[in-house]
Parts: structure tokens; sequence; C-alpha cells
């Protein structure tokens, strides 16, 4: 019997293969947008996805998977076992939404009322989570029914990416803490954010050090309440707080080595006194690190340390500072970045999928890479025909993301997984 396959044959086979693919791609596409769309009209807070968390868990238990719910509060963990043993590579989408008020003429906005911190508020999904859950489960489906790959997959959806509320627990760090890289082992785990910065059909990533760690900064200071009028009589916190703010300003100009990273400090709140004509006793100051090195996120907290105090008493009065890690530094592991960039660009044509510099926003998925190689990229949200002066942030309002995204990001996600079991 002749062992060797003729060319024509595997030709004819690899052929048949890539159209059955487009066919089951085709058939997603739409049940994909409609995921889509009911999740965009149902945003949830973090912690509280219960409705998103019920709906992903029937879908993937509908594909045979092995399912937990509860994971760090309302996370969902499915596991799709291929035919042979192997490694295994989790997937991961990100599901709470966030409090602001929905402004556009979408058919599908939200109109959706959560609580936050006690006061009741409008939520919306105004960073693009609700692409990355249907996407994931677009991934699920075309996965489970083309399994023909060695391993395992974890499917991640992950709660409270936004962090959780006030004295709470939750996001990616609760998650490994109750167990989500083990049983089976992660071996890798890949994630991927949709991004109205870049065009529908753009794919973009950095190895090393792609997203900043965020770190929160509280500093209250104390003064001596005087009478407007006699300013000689009192201890100004708001004049203590402005040279603070200032004095501040001066780590990232001067005291760091801006040709090996950038850093970001940035005061976002500023809050003293009830009156015009009362200098009053304290001003507290509230606002954000960003940095894409760890030894300079150090350099930065010991300064801000030293400076704070030491500012506060040469003008007479006092200051405390503390400072608060959000998330890590988004750290793609530069082996595995080259390992699966190329399965992105089977997806996508070479010039739609390239590299970026480091961004200053921050990303809790960096928990993940902190425990395991990791990878994670930008899929372009935005339409072709909007002008580059109208296209929205996210966390506002009007953040809006295309529909045609969505089975890039399935493709993508697909084609990962595929390749990385494969190899």
């Amino acid at each position: 019997m002749n062992r060797f396959i003729p060319l024509f044959l595997l030709i004819t086979v690899s052929n048949l293969t890539a159209q059955n693919s487009k066919k089951d791609y085709q058939r997603l596409e739409s049940k994909v947008i409609e995921w889509r769309h009911d999740l965009h009209q149902h945003p949830e807070l973090s912690n509280r996805e219960f409705r998103t968390a019920e709906k992903v868990a029937k879908h993937l238990k509908s594909l045979g998977m092995e399912v937990q719910t509860g994971v760090a509060n309302t996370g969902v963990v499915g596991l799709l076992k291929g035919k042979k043993p192997g490694k295994t590579l989790a997937l991961r989408a990100d599901m709470d939404g966030l409090p602001v008020k929905e402004r556009n003429d979408l058919p599908y906005r939200s109109k959706a009322i959560g609580k936050f911190m006690g006061n009741e508020v409008p939520v919306m999904h105004a960073c693009g989570h609700d692409t990355h859950v249907a996407i994931l489960m677009g991934a699920a489906e075309y996965l489970a029914k083309n399994n023909n790959f060695s391993g395992n997959i974890k499917f991640i959806f992950q709660p409270a990416e936004e962090g959780p509320p006030p004295g709470e627990k939750g996001g990616a760090s609760l998650m490994i803490e109750e167990g989500v890289l083990d049983n089976p082992k992660v071996d890798a785990i890949v994630g991927l954010h949709i991004k109205s910065e870049y065009r529908v059909g753009e794919i973009v990533y950095k190895p090393r050090g792609f997203m900043a760690a965020s770190q929160r900064f509280v500093i209250d200071i104390k003064g001596k309440q005087s009478h407007g009028s006699t300013p000689w009589q009192g201890v100004d916190p708001i004049m203590i707080g402005t040279k603070i703010i200032d004095g501040i300003q001066t780590i990232v100009s001067r005291n760091l080595e801006l040709t090996k990273e950038g850093a970001v400090i940035s005061v976002g709140s500023f809050h003293s006194g009830v009156r015009f004509n009362i200098i009053p006793e304290s001003a507290q100051i509230i606002g954000t690190i960003r940095t894409l090195d760890r030894d300079m996120k150090e350099q930065i907290r010991d300064r801000m340390t030293q400076l704070v105090p030491t500012i506060a008493k040469a003008y007479g009065g006092e200051a405390v500072i503390s400072i608060v890690d959000g998330a890590d530094i988004t750290f793609n592991d530069p082996e595995l970045t080259k390992q699966l960039v190329p399965s992105l660009k089977r997806v996508l044509s070479e010039d739609k999928v390239y590299q970026i510099k480091a961004i200053t926003g921050a990303e809790d998925f960096s928990y993940f890479q902190n425990e395991i190689p990791g990878f994670f990229f930008f899929l372009g949200g935005t339409s072709l025909a909007t002008p580059a002066n109208e296209i929205p942030s996210h966390h506002t309002p009007d953040f809006i993301a295309e529909d045609d995204a969505l089975i890039i990001g399935v493709k993508a996600i697909s084609q990962i997984a595929i390749d990385f079991l494969r190899n």
C-alpha cells in the first residue's frame, strides 16, 4: 500500500477545510452580533454580572463543556477538552459595564440602572466588554464544533475588570486566588480588547510592556483653619496642596529615565473648603500613577512618599499619602507573542496586523500574565467612515464599537487557539 498521499489530494482536503471554516464563521456572525446587542442592552456593574454570567454558562453547557459558575463572585469558566492530551490554553473575556449614561441613538442602547456606592446610576458598556463576551462565546462555539486539536481550552469569562466595589474582592486576582489557572494547569493565556482608536480590520500588539501598571493615590492634608482675611493665623491646606501637585510632577520630569519608558502622574480630584471666606482645615488630593517599568513604578512610589510629607511640613502643615495598586503591567511574553502573531496574520493581511508603542491605559489581565505567559492584543472597533476627530473615547457616553469587528475577533481568537494547540 502506498504510504504517500498525493499532493493534489492534500490540496483538495485543505481547500475543503477552509471552505467549511468559512461557512462556520458565516453562520456564527449573526449569532455573535445578536448576543452582543443583547449584552449591550443589559449591562451590569462589577461583581453584579448575574444575567451575563447566566447567559454565558447556558451557552457553554449547550456546547457540552464542563462549566463552573460563581468563580470570583460571578465569573464563568468552561473547559473544552481536545481529542488527545496536550497543553492547556486559556482564553479570557471581561464582562462588566460602567456607571455611564449612554448617549446615542442605537436601537440596542442601554437604559439599564444599577447601584454604585449606594446610589442608583445608569449603566453602559462604555468600554466594549459586551463585544469581548460575544466574541469569546462565538469562539467557544466554533472551537467546540471544530475540535480536532490536542490539549484543552479554558474559556474564562471574568467579572470586575473595571475594579470591584469598595470593600469587595474581585477581578482577575480573585479568579487566580480561587484556582482558575489550575485543574488542568494552564500553560498560556490570551485576551483581546476592542479599541476605538483603530479601525475595523486592524489588529495591533506589542511584545513586553504593552499597557501600564495603574496605582491610585490619596493625599490627606491637615492645616489650620482661619478667616480668609487673616491667612497668617492659619495654615492653608489648599496652598499646600498646590505645592504638592507641582512637586510630584517633577518626579516624572526630573527623576525618571524617560528614554527607557514613559510614566504618568495625574491628579483627578482636589477637594477642600466649603465657603469663600474660610481657609479650611483640610484638603484631599486623589490621582493615578501609570508606569510601564517595574523599577520606575517603585521609584515613583518611593519619591512620592518622601516628597508629600516634606512639602507639607515646609509650609507648616501635615500630609499623609497612601498608594494602592490597581492593575500591574500588561506584559506580553516575547516568545509567546512571536509564536502567536503569525496566527493573527492568517486572519488579516500582513499590513493589518502591526506593532504599536505602549499605552498608559491599564488592564487587570496583567495579573494572569504575572502567573503564566500571556498575550494581549487590540482589535480595531471603529468604522473606516468615521473621521479621526469624531472617534469617541472609551469610558464615555458616546463610545461605540462596530458589529463588523466581532467576527474578526472570533476568527483571531479561534485561529490562535488552533495553532497554539497544534504546535
